[in-house]
């Protein structure tokens, strides 16, 4: 009896290696098939969007982790003490259903926004973006997280669930250029209207009066648009001949 008992786990355990197996060789060549016929031969031959792309990019996730999952599922099956304890699950169902859900609220809420991303896409894979003071280019939008490439390199990793209950500021959601936009605060005592002449002629835009308070006026300057990439150096160069500018012409005193 405990010979066959042994021959029977021993077989549970052979089925399900082999279920799991053949789910991960599955979603490797689902996920080979997406990356290599989809994505790369439409963007060689006819352009992919980035619509496109990213709902792409999601669906492939979405389809690799459902066959790992369902291959997890087959795996546990075989086993006869996981499927009395799904039978005791099922009969308390509401509880099993709380106790999941209170301990994968997270997950899940993550995975709910990301669906939200890939289907109203406030933000595309290589979108620029600012979001919580950070600026970069999307990476990638993942099940449950999206990944941010800032200027410098580094990656920056946001919870989907975060992204999509925050304020999010798009540089190429409509045009695939942006303008820069730098702050200029002026002393209180200083010539506005001359100093916006001055900055009209050295930035080639018209500067707005953004804000003035008891300790001095800020004007905002732009610019011709330029390439996302390359805006916080061009802001930062604008932001230097407009200094030079004014102390030039004495709306600044020199530190």
């Amino acid at each position: 009896m405990l010979v066959a008992d042994s021959g029977i786990e021993t077989s549970a355990w052979v089925n399900a290696g082999v279920a799991i197996g053949v789910a991960a060789i599955v979603a490797a060549l689902v996920d080979r098939v997406f990356r290599a016929r989809v994505v790369r031969e439409a963007a060689v031959r006819t352009g992919v969007s980035r619509e496109t792309s990213t709902r792409l990019h999601f669906v492939r996730r979405l389809l690799t982790a459902v066959i790992l999952l369902i291959g997890v599922a087959i795996a546990l099956s075989g086993f006869s003490g996981i499927s009395n304890l799904a039978r005791s699950l099922l009969a308390s169902g509401a509880i099993a259903a709380a106790v999941v859900g209170f301990a994968a609220r997270q997950v899940l809420a993550n995975f709910v926004a990301g669906i939200m991303l890939a289907v109203t896409q406030p933000l595309r894979v290589g979108d620029w973006v600012t979001f919580e003071g950070n600026y970069g280019e999307v990476e990638d939008v993942r099940l449950n997280y999206t990944i941010l490439r800032t200027l410098g390199g580094p990656r920056i990793i946001i919870p989907n669930e975060r992204l999509a209950g925050g304020v999010l500021k798009n540089d190429t959601l409509v045009a695939e250029a942006t303008g820069p936009d730098i702050a200029i605060w002026l002393p209180p005592d200083a010539d506005v209207e001359r100093a916006i002449t001055v900055l009209a002629d050295e930035s080639g835009a018209e500067p707005t009066v953004a804000e003035v308070l008891p300790w001095g006026v800020q004007l905002s300057v732009g610019g011709d648009p330029v390439a996302p990439a390359e805006r916080g150096a061009h802001e930062a160069d604008l932001r230097r001949r407009c200094f030079a500018r004014l102390r030039a012409e004495g709306l600044l005193r020199a530190p």
